[in-house]
């Protein structure tokens, strides 16, 4: 990975940053593209994906439950561990399915291999865009307890609680991935950005385990009662946050430097591989429809085991064989 980042970074600093790649959910624009291949144009722009062992470093911004921490290493745990069908593991072969120019697909093992706990809020409450790279610049000199700067394969995952602010969260992004800067951080590294909407716009983040304030329309109700879908693992803000992650892990391996696999003509406005297949969970979703998914004993939606017994809900991404939307608890 590290020989094609610096081979295309350069050609890359010119960009704004303000034209970072941005994951939102829109509630009346989901679209289901299962089917639809002459909808998408989905190319190869020669870059590099994420193909060598990734070693995922976590930065905790700002005071975290740790029961919803704990969901989260789950989940990420769940990557390259064996899990009942469908899995977490399952959902990320269709991720693999992309290569670069030399024919290597993005890599199965993803490795949590560090966590920073930025519990003091290190560059306030509010954070710019800009200034989650100043984010990762201290976690990886502050001393002690400082990440490794991994500019061979790290990739670092800022993920801020839901008493922190984020320039555009909840107006139009839910998270967002990108490359450092050396000018800040010293090295070119990929990294992304989720914030957790529990206080803040769950039914924008959290979706469909809160309900979109901005629809124009009442929640589904039986008899009275509200159907709003149950979190698996008990709490919206979390739950919402998983299928985030997700969707810029995938984004991230397969177009790190903004120059690998996505649709449209502008590199600084793409569409990429999970913002194909936004609000479809199951066969037949979109529309604000989820798709046909499972539910547990208690009757909370999922769609992927990972470990320790753990169920998620993570949204589809775009299969490039089969030319459509695409999770492994497709029923066709």
């Amino acid at each position: 990975m590290q020989n094609l980042l610096h081979f295309h970074v350069i050609l890359l600093f010119s960009l704004s940053f303000f034209t970072i790649l941005a994951f939102s959910w829109q509630y009346d624009e989901a679209k289901n593209f299962e089917g639809s291949s002459d909808l998408v144009n989905l190319e190869y722009h020669m870059g590099p994906v994420l193909a060598s062992s990734i070693n995922l470093y976590i930065i905790w911004y700002g005071r975290w439950n740790p029961s919803h921490q704990s969901t989260i290493r789950d989940f990420l745990y769940s990557f390259s561990s064996p899990a009942t069908y469908p899995s977490v593991a399952d959902w990320w072969r269709t991720v693999r399915l992309y290569t670069d120019q030399t024919g290597s697909n993005i890599t199965n093992n993803i490795n949590l291999s560090g966590e920073f706990y930025d519990f003091k809020y290190s560059h306030g409450r509010y954070l710019s865009r800009l200034s989650m790279q100043s984010v990762i610049k201290n976690a990886v000199t502050v001393y002690p307890g400082s990440l490794p700067l991994n500019y061979h394969n790290g990739l670092y995952l800022i993920l801020t609680s839901d008493d922190v602010q984020v320039q555009d969260f909840c107006r139009a992004v839910c998270g967002f991935h990108y490359f450092t800067f050396p000018s800040i951080v010293g090295v070119t590294v990929p990294y992304a950005w989720i914030g957790h909407s529990g206080s803040q716009c769950p039914g924008m983040c959290a979706f469909p385990f809160a309900w979109p304030a901005y629809s124009g329309r009442p929640p589904p109700s039986t008899n009275g009662g509200n159907n709003i879908m149950s979190a698996p693992n008990g709490d919206a803000g979390t739950d919402g946050m998983i299928s985030v992650i997700a969707h810029e892990l995938a984004e991230v391996s397969s177009n790190p430097l903004v120059n690998a696999w996505y649709a449209g003509d502008d590199p600084s406005a793409p569409t990429e591989i999970a913002d194909l297949c936004l609000g479809v969970y199951g066969t037949g979703g979109g529309g604000g429809y989820v798709g046909v998914v499972d539910k547990d004993s208690w009757g909370n939606g999922y769609n992927l085991n990972g470990v320790k017994g753990r169920k998620f809900l993570v949204q589809w991404v775009w299969n490039p064989v089969k030319r459509r939307c695409f999770g492994p608890n497709a029923l066709d």
